[in-house]
């Protein structure tokens, strides 16, 4: 096939190095994904949810009009995707069913999928496409296929020592710091069973100390992650989808829970996105009882359309995906009547397919407790407050898209 050349677009915001910043690493990276899915040599899809997809799209008129334009018009505005058709698409994505990223220093790809499907999804025809509910049903269950290959002992091809590609090559290493995980390196892969497994891998004991456990007014972070957005007085509706992607309650918690959402109104927000590199796992900001705990279905690929032709990818949609991305939501009811209420929401980005849910309704958690995981990855997270329970915020803005993560269990913000 014939490839347009590629605009010059230099260096690109990525949050927490999901994917490169560089645009040449992408394209070099899609153009070997599609040289691989050619040389496996069938024109027959082999995974039957990948088949499922494709008949889907195919079938659909709308789905198929929308996808082929979107592919169209990425060509036309002189991006490389490495292919050209749905078809196409499709053979790389059969051919991701089986694929674990290796390790790179400089052009690390934790996000597959996301890499093949970063242009279309922000061309016209991407921003409806990616938006359609039977869209994202199939995406979560060719997702789900591929986590559960993750899970399994064939992802564990590069969880080994070897430079470059290998998760425990010293260069890895220097990135991860490995051994301040739970890990056996005299074990094969260390002893994980899976990429899987490698991932959501947990700190050592004492890695990560709660910051004054018995005081009730200091709040933790629940996740490992660096500080993005505050933001005060929210509302229980909100135009989000607009250029300042204010958040929207009632959209972040689902109209099915509005009575939880509507216990937030007027109060604050503090959003923080996760790192490739970092810790997966979810802790407990408050301590109190699980007052609910349940997931969203939603979107994977879809972007805020106010951002535009967004360089930055779903990075500069952070806001936006609160209210319309996969997710998980649990909410806590402090053991401080000051505090109230404290809601979790850990959404799921991209090729992250699983927000795994821990700690159940009912449940008495301590702060800094397992409240649950992303299967693969992770992306953003919410922590949301009542009205006039926040004295103060520790991490104050600007924030710096290339700070370090704030630990897990660390002090983000004091209560009155």
């Amino acid at each position: 096939m014939t490839e347009h050349i590629v605009n010059p677009r230099g260096e690109r915001r990525r949050l927490g190095d999901w994917l490169p910043r560089n645009e040449e690493h992408l394209v070099q990276y899609r153009l070997a994904l599609a040289a691989r899915a050619r040389d496996r040599g069938t024109a027959t899809l082999r995974n039957s949810v990948v088949q499922e997809l494709a008949a889907l799209v195919n079938g659909d008129a709308v789905l198929r009009m929308d996808m082929t334009r979107a592919i169209a018009q990425s060509h036309e505005e002189g991006h490389i995707l490495g292919y050209a058709s749905i078809d196409e698409l499709m053979s790389i994505i059969d051919y991701l069913m089986t694929y674990a990223p290796p390790f790179s220093e400089t052009g690390l790809i934790h996000c597959p999928l996301n890499a093949v499907l970063d242009w279309p999804m922000c061309m016209p025809s991407g921003y409806a496409l990616f938006r359609d509910p039977a869209l994202n049903a199939q995406i979560k269950r060719v997702l789900n296929c591929w986590s559960g290959f993750l899970d399994g002992p064939h992802s564990r091809g590069h969880l080994d020592t070897s430079s470059p590609d290998g998760w425990f090559s010293a260069e890895a290493d220097a990135r991860i710091g490995l051994l301040q995980f739970v890990c056996d390196p005299a074990r094969p892969h260390w002893g994980f069973a899976s990429w899987n497994q490698f991932f959501t891998r947990q700190f050592r004991e004492g890695m990560r100390p709660v910051d004054e456990p018995e005081n009730s007014k200091v709040i933790v972070s629940a996740c490992e992650a660096a500080p993005y957005n505050i933001q005060h007085d929210v509302k229980l509706d909100d135009t989000f989808w607009i250029k300042s992607q204010p958040y929207s309650l009632c959209d972040m918690f689902t109209a099915k829970h509005a009575d939880l959402a509507q216990a937030f109104v007027g109060g604050s927000v503090y959003q923080a996105f996760l790192s490739a590199f970092n810790y997966h796992r979810w802790h407990a900001p408050v301590s109190g009882i699980i007052l609910d705990a349940y997931a969203v279905d939603g979107t994977y690929y879809s972007e805020a359309d106010a951002e535009g032709e967004d360089p930055g990818g779903l990075n500069d949609s952070q806001g936006y995906i609160t209210a319309v991305a996969a997710r998980a939501v649990v909410v806590i009811e402090s053991d401080d009547p000051a505090i109230g209420k404290v809601g979790c929401v850990f959404v799921g980005m991209a090729d992250v397919s699983s927000c795994m849910i821990d700690a159940l309704p009912g449940q008495r958690v301590r702060k800094g407790d397992e409240l649950g995981f992303f299967q693969y990855g992770g992306s953003t997270c919410c922590l949301v407050f009542e009205r006039d329970v926040i004295r103060s915020f520790v991490p104050q803005p600007p924030f710096d898209d290339n700070a370090a993560p704030l630990k897990v269990n660390a002090r983000i913000a004091i209560a009155r």
